[in-house]
């Protein structure tokens, strides 16, 4: 594998000389893949190679072995899987020295597959294969309503609850090489698209990957080049066409760390020593590797939350630590949420997109609301009042325990209006 590359990830980059005799084999039986109307996914590449002899694939894990003359493998890339950003499928189309296809194979969720209608005739169309492309998954069948029978259910559930599973696809022959990465927050941007663009199968197939222009057809080692700048622009641009939120700031007392369980020293504030709460410890080391960018917001001595969280192996989850004792008032005051905005370099505008979680109402909530953030009451102690005594003190959401909140965090981030920027990615 190649790893210089003269790409960027543009698909007009992609041009061939339709004039090679190969070129011409390839766009000859190039496969027509037909489309479900709600697929929001069309196939946008195809890297070809021909073999004319046993090999093994260039571009997966098979060994061709032609049963006629040559094989033509084509190797079809999406952008996006309903599942995972990153989908390589593939065709493999058998023909004689006259150009007659004899045999169809094609890639179905990591196996091979010959490709033969019900009544055992091969799928073609004036010498093409007509494939039908899975709705969201793009594994090909030789016959929709087989599709439909056998894999339907499955299919439904993939491009509904279960979408956006993987990310960013990492096992795969460049992820392995090192042409792609992603960082945890690129990969919680990608789950977090492919949950926004789940839909429902209509089950009519009546487009195609002929529409706007077709495929690309190049041979592959253009192809092999150009994927991995494809991608890395593809992640690059998650930041700004998935709405997502910018912060998170997290309370200690009763929010991480158990107050019952606090030992003080003698005449003093400091805390030497706390217990977390039930499930707090993993909870913040699931968000902070989720990419989430945490701000301890917290009242009290530097001391008493150096001495619990980095017992708890959990200060350095957070990139900023906004104490008041460091600086000089309490929350509800708006000095300490603008402290932890400044400190992770939060615009006004980021607010809205900013969660505060807290087990005070009169301190965390009111704050956080006067601020313009997303308040989180955590429920769990019944050592503050669970009864605003204002208007401001009422939570926008409630949870009861902490390790509820990675599941509400998705929940909000889902909810979140689509921008322009989405809505033409």
């Amino acid at each position: 594998m190649t790893c210089a590359s003269p790409f960027s990830g543009e698909l007009s980059e992609l041009l061939v000389d339709s004039t090679h005799a190969d070129a011409a084999l390839a766009r000859r039986h190039l496969p027509l893949l037909m489309l479900d109307r709600a697929e929001p996914f069309r196939p946008l590449a195809t890297g070809y190679a021909i073999y004319r002899g046993e090999a093994q694939s260039v571009s997966s894990k098979f060994l061709v072995r032609p049963v006629a003359d040559a094989v033509i493998e084509y190797a079809i890339w999406y952008d996006w899987d309903i599942q995972h950003l990153y989908d390589l499928e593939h065709v493999w189309v058998h023909v004689t020295a006259a150009g007659d296809v004899v045999k169809v194979e094609a890639s179905r969720h990591g196996s091979r597959r010959a490709m033969v209608r019900p009544d055992g005739s091969l799928p073609l169309q004036q010498g093409r294969p007509v494939l039908y492309s899975e709705p969201g998954k793009h594994a090909h069948w030789a016959d929709n309503g087989q599709m439909h029978v056998k894999s339907g259910t499955l299919i439904e559930a993939m491009c509904g609850a279960f979408a956006g599973e993987q990310g960013v696809h990492l096992s795969n022959r460049f992820s392995d090489a090192g042409l792609i990465s992603a960082s945890p927050l690129e990969n919680r941007l990608a789950r977090l698209k492919m949950k926004r663009t789940a839909f429902v199968p209509t089950w009519d197939f009546a487009r195609s990957g002929d529409e706007h222009g077709g495929i690309a057809l190049v041979p592959w080692p253009v192809l092999e080049q150009w994927i991995p700048k494809r991608v890395a622009r593809l992640v690059g641009k998650l930041p700004q066409t998935v709405p997502h939120l910018a912060a998170v700031f997290l309370d200690c007392g009763d929010t991480l760390a158990d107050e019952a369980t606090e030992e003080k020293i003698p005449g003093t504030e400091i805390v030497t020593r706390a217990d977390l709460i039930p499930g707090a410890a993993d909870t913040v080391r699931q968000i902070a590797a989720s990419g989430y960018r945490l701000a301890l917001v917290a009242d009290g001595p530097r001391k008493t939350f150096e001495n619990i969280l980095g017992a708890h192996g959990l200060w350095d989850c957070f990139e900023a630590h906004i104490i008041s004792g460091d600086v000089g008032e309490l929350k509800p005051s708006a000095r300490m949420f603008a402290t932890a905005a400044d400190a992770l370099g939060l615009s006004e505008i980021d607010r809205s997109r900013t969660v505060m979680v807290g087990n005070n109402l009169e301190r965390d909530i009111l704050g956080a609301n006067r601020f313009g953030l997303i308040s989180v009451f955590l429920a769990w102690s019944r050592r503050r009042s669970h009864k605003p005594r204002l208007r401001r003190e009422r939570p926008r959401l409630t949870i009861s325990h902490i390790w509820k909140l990675p599941d509400l965090l998705e929940r909000i981030e889902l909810s979140l209006p689509q921008t322009q920027a989405e809505q033409q990615s």
